[in-house]
């Protein structure tokens, strides 16, 4: 019988370290005389007793050395992503914006998940408390995320992730024994690289508030502002700082661990990361290209523009500097393409991946050369490594499930009486967990804080399940895997 105490006493401890997080937004709230820090206060105490209550009771079953099985590491993955953003939207109903739960939750999971479509408007007005605690849900986020992608989805075989299974750190049959020496490392360049961009942002002249919230949502690519403008307000050498970040977080994390070890080599010829800077090169190009030759803009602010929103969106941080919808339908196609593609795996980035469509382009020409050649052996190497069925597999059945999610939720969206571009841009925006979403229900902020409640939810359970790549979710609610 499956022993659900290591991950309820796991899952435990992360909720009381998340109301021990809530002491920063509560202090900030408190300096600046703000009587919102009594919301952090009390939100903070449930968290923490709770956490450590849940902990308390399944402190029998703690793992202790030994790793988790397969089923566990589900639970832990799946319950992580689900309690945490159920404590994280507490300082949400408590105190400002004062929403209902839905809301609330909406928000919580849009940054946990680092999607960053917000529904609430007067960004502007919140308490600094609130808007640093909603940068802070996406810091965590990104960072969990990066732990998962190396931890567990290669060890569970999510999505072809199991060719990484050996790519720096072997986890198979020891997931937490490693797991404290992988999280270890990666926190530590987590860290180097929120400090980096913290401190380029205050040089740019940012406030030291405005660079910490943003820095904490540009790391995490997650995209969530202080303003209802979004990144508009920081027009100029900030939106370039922003774009090497943004393409710093999207890069595999353990090339940066190497990199630290003095293996420099990794980063440079991982395909992957090729691929995902001359992808977005690419969309530059043909968008400057049409906005030059269609629309007549100069080339400068064009230029500008046009990289710092495809780099936003290709990392899926979600941050836009002007309104999209004016750049005409080529432009919006591109950029929805860019959104399905994602970043790199092993990244706070987020949607199918860059590794995933390199193997799916691979095994078409395999397969078109053994069609040629039939008589022939062919294999699908990748990086001068063999690529094995159950990868290629795991990666078509991946496309498949996304397609596939993709399109009922958009129906089910279209269903709430959302229009059609709303729905579609709304499912596109939550199960790649991209960030913005058009259409006429969109309000003019960018927040869907109209849509209808149900709605939200499927936007919210979209959220969760692209961002813990969709069979880490589905498998879940087959009774043979249980059984297994």
């Amino acid at each position: 019988m499956l022993d659900p105490r290591p991950v309820g006493y796991i899952i435990g401890l992360l909720v009381a370290a998340m109301g021990g997080m809530m002491l920063f937004p509560l202090a900030l709230d408190y300096m600046s005389d703000d009587p919102h820090w009594l919301a952090f206060a009390q939100s903070a105490l449930i968290t923490v007793l709770s956490g450590l209550l849940v902990a308390l009771a399944c402190a029998n079953g703690a793992p202790r050395g030994q790793g988790l099985s397969l089923q566990q590491s589900f639970m832990l993955t799946a319950g992580v992503w689900v309690a945490l953003p159920l404590f994280g939207a507490l300082p949400f109903m408590l105190g400002a914006p004062d929403v209902g739960l839905t809301d609330a939750m909406f928000e919580s999971v849009s940054g946990m998940t680092t999607t960053g479509t917000t529904v609430f408007v007067g960004l502007d007005a919140l308490p600094m408390g609130t808007n640093l605690w909603r940068g802070i849900l996406q810091w965590l986020g990104g960072l969990g995320i990066v732990i998962v992608a190396m931890i567990f989805l290669p060890v569970m075989k999510v999505g072809g992730m199991q060719f990484f299974r050996s790519e720096g750190f072997d986890t198979l049959g020891k997931i937490l024994p490693r797991a404290l020496d992988i999280s270890t490392a990666l926190i530590q360049i987590y860290l180097l690289l929120t400090l980096a961009c913290f401190m380029v942002y205050f040089a740019l002249g940012m406030s030291a508030f405005e660079a910490l919230v943003l820095t904490l949502c540009t790391v995490s690519t997650g995209g969530f502002t202080m303003y209802d403008a979004s990144f508009a307000p920081f027009a100029g050498a900030a939106e370039y700082a922003s774009v090497v970040f943004m393409l710093l977080a999207s890069l595999p994390f353990i090339r940066y661990v190497q990199l630290a070890q003095g293996m420099a080599r990794p980063l440079w010829r991982d395909a992957q990361v090729r691929a995902y800077l001359r992808w977005n090169g690419y969309a530059i190009g043909l968008i400057v290209l049409h906005e030059l030759i269609v629309r007549g803009q100069p080339f400068w602010a064009t230029l500008r523009e046009s990289t710092f929103n495809v780099v936003s969106t290709f990392s899926g941080t979600g941050f836009t500097s002007v309104d999209l919808t004016l750049w005409g339908p080529f432009p919006f196609v591109v950029l929805i393409v860019a959104g399905l593609i994602g970043g790199c795996t092993s990244s706070t980035s987020c949607s199918i991946k860059v590794f995933r469509f390199l193997i799916l382009i691979e095994a078409m020409k395999v397969q078109i050369r053994r069609l040629q050649n039939p008589n022939a052996i062919i294999f699908l190497d990748y990086e001068g490594r063999r690529v094995g069925e159950d990868v290629i597999s795991s990666v078509i059945l991946f496309f498949t499930m996304f397609i596939l999610s993709f399109g009922i939720l958009t129906v089910a969206l279209s269903l709430t009486g959302l229009q059609t571009i709303t729905a579609v841009t709304a499912a596109w925006t939550s199960i790649a967990n991209v960030g913005p979403a058009f259409g006429p229900e969109v309000g003019a902020t960018g927040a869907v804080h109209g849509f209808p409640d149900s709605a939200k939810w499927l936007m919210l359970a979209g959220m969760l399940v692209g961002r813990l790549e969709l069979l880490a979710v589905y498998v879940m609610f087959m009774p043979r895997f249980w059984r297994a």
